[in-house]
């Protein structure tokens, strides 16, 4: 049986959870996975991002 609920979640969020990211720069993907910087603050990458070292999450700004 197909599941009916795969990514139903996605539709709630802004803009269906696409943007762009902000490590990689890549416009319109999804961008699903948190990551915390060194001060604390959370931001949200995708998921070629999601596995980035720590250095190049705290280079971003915001």
């Amino acid at each position: 049986m197909p599941k009916t609920k795969r990514g139903r979640v996605l539709w709630s969020l802004p803009a269906r959870g696409r943007g762009t990211c902000p490590i990689c720069t890549s416009t319109r993907i999804k961008l699903l996975y948190p990551k915390v910087k060194s001060d604390g603050t959370g931001v949200k990458v995708c998921k070629r991002c999601s596995k980035a070292p720590q250095a190049k999450v705290d280079a971003i700004c915001i």
